[in-house]
């Protein structure tokens, strides 16, 4: 039977092909004593004259670092015109995408290719590529959605391919110009620091604010040195005058800001320029090639493709059937936060410990008589939280003091609060937290450890500038390779916002919670039917 397909918009997924995949092997570092740093120093020595002097933990993290961030390097982006001119760069209006045509029509299980041409606001043809582009094919009626695989073929082009698992509606959408991304690229190298955060230091009825961060220079003030002992992960604050380091109390978010032209904030207009959908027209052809999805929702359920089957945890008597006897250890931000604050509102008998803060934790929950644990901590700096020094915790020291075994299951999410950073500064932070789930794995083989990845979010110019889609996209590609191989289970975040009807948002709604939920669960009771 002949299924016809209507076309409208669509919403986004990759770019260059299956970014979701990547092939590079990360090999694991020791670290030594000579690349811990002491606390506490007030002269930090730069490794390389740029605005982020941020040190790799030995020349071996170095190279590797490198190599790894060189394979997943974006497209060359076009440098934007003198003098400016919106005109001359990417306008979704002016786009178009053509459905490649096909003699007998299509079937459920066929490949669809789309063909995306990109023009600027004169309507002329784009000539170079960098893009970001996403597909997604849907069925609001099925509740069924996938996303399409994106290829930017650095000339104005891109074909998206989805495979055809129902009849439904195609969408591609401009999330963000290539002009954009090259803003977006030249913040980061220049001016890596605008996040800010403070601490108060605090001596008897003395109290004095101070800025810090990851990279400082120690030109405008000396320097505190909280680098951490364990990890290495760099951490530093100006000395308050008078105030000695370890009079240090609190971190909190600082502020924002960034030197930009108010020409360049034109590029990030929101449904002009910035996650705009582009309309469909007729045909002509291209090449098409096979796509990766990593799954699809069918009937509002998400189904992994080459995966376990995600089973449905709709009531509290089904959790706690799956949980009874278990520690559920979740570590990140506040995306993880938010599946304990899903899990624990349906355990029918649980305790709760008071913690020093309800956004940045510790938090627990305990259910006595089923035996069931569940914690919650946010990782450590940068982390835009306010919080008392002594939570600051990094996930790779947390995990040193999980047990593990048959009945633990870790779940870890870090990426938005980097956004901002060079990627040597999450790239680090990952390889701290790797060797940390490899010592968790060799003592404990049978401990549950979950990787969530990344999603979409709903863009403003603040947004954009500090917490882009595009900045996500990256640092998501950085955390599917540094976790390859390394026989721990992955959290589709990704995938499973984006390919959900509801709109983007960093804290996914209850409905997509719901999803990963029963995916984490599925995970964790693999045998339990619910």
């Amino acid at each position: 039977m002949v299924f016809f397909l209507k076309w409208l918009l669509l919403v986004l997924v990759v770019q260059n092909g299956d970014c979701l995949h990547h092939k590079t092997r990360i090999r694991d570092q020791n670290l030594t004593a000579s690349n811990r740093a002491p606390k506490h120093l007030t002269t930090p020595t730069p490794q390389r004259p740029q605005p982020c002097s941020y040190n790799y933990l030995s020349p071996r993290n170095a190279e590797e670092g490198r190599a790894l961030l060189d394979s997943i390097t974006w497209p060359d982006t076009p440098p934007l015109s003198t003098p400016f001119s919106l005109n001359l760069t990417t306008c979704a209006a002016k786009s178009s995408f053509t459905i490649m045509p096909r003699s007998e029509g299509w079937r459920v299980g066929d490949e669809l290719t789309v063909r995306v041409q990109l023009r600027d606001f004169n309507g002329n043809p784009k000539r170079s590529g960098g893009d970001f582009l996403c597909g997604r094919l849907h069925n609001r009626a099925l509740g069924a959605g996938v996303v399409g695989q994106v290829q930017d073929h650095l000339n104005g082009t891109f074909t998206v391919v989805f495979p055809l698992l129902w009849n439904g509606t195609a969408d591609v959408m401009l999330v963000q110009t290539s002009e954009s991304i090259t803003v977006l690229k030249r913040l980061t190298e220049e001016q890596p620091g605008r996040i800010s955060f403070t601490s108060a230091f605090r001596l008897g009825d003395v109290t004095k604010p101070s800025t810090c961060n990851v990279c400082l220079s120690p030109n405008k003030a000396p320097l505190c040195n909280y680098t951490d002992l364990n990890t290495g992960e760099q951490w530093f604050c100006y000395k308050p005058s008078k105030l000695d380091c370890d009079t240090r109390v609190s971190h909190t978010f600082g502020g924002f800001s960034q030197r930009i032209s108010k020409e360049e904030e034109t590029l990030f207009q929101k449904g002009i320029n910035m996650e705009v959908p582009i309309m469909a027209v007729e045909n002509p052809s291209t090449k098409t090639f096979k796509p990766g999805p990593s799954g699809y929702y069918f009937g509002h359920q998400w189904r992994p493709i080459g995966s376990p089957t995600v089973q449905q945890f709709n009531n509290a008597s089904v959790i706690t059937a799956c949980l009874k006897g278990k520690k559920l250890h979740l570590l990140g931000d506040s995306t993880i936060r938010q599946y304990y604050q899903h899990i624990t509102k349906t355990l029918p008998s649980k305790t709760f410990f008071l913690s020093h803060s309800v956004i940045f934790g510790p938090l627990l929950a305990v259910d006595h008589t089923n035996g069931i644990m569940v914690t919650y901590r946010c990782h450590g700096p940068p982390i835009r939280f306010r919080a008392h020094v002594s939570q600051l915790r990094y996930v790779a020291n947390e995990l040193d003091g999980v047990s593990g075994g048959p009945n633990t299951v870790v779940v870890i999410g870090v990426w938005s609060h980097f956004s901002s950073f060079p990627m040597e500064v999450y790239y680090q932070r990952l390889m701290t937290i790797r060797r940390a789930v490899q010592r968790l794995k060799n003592r404990a083989p049978e401990t549950t450890v979950i990787i969530r990845t990344a999603n979409m979010k709903a863009m403003t110019l603040y947004e954009s500038l500090t917490n882009s889609d595009w900045y996500s996209l990256q640092r998501d590609k950085v955390l599917r390779a540094v976790f390859k191989d390394l026989g721990v289970l992955l959290l589709e975040a990704w995938e499973m916002g984006q390919a959900h009807y509801l709109p983007h948002s960093l804290h996914p709604q209850p409905q997509i919670i719901k999803v990963m939920i029963d995916t984490v669960l599925s995970y964790t009771c693999p045998k339990n039917r619910g």
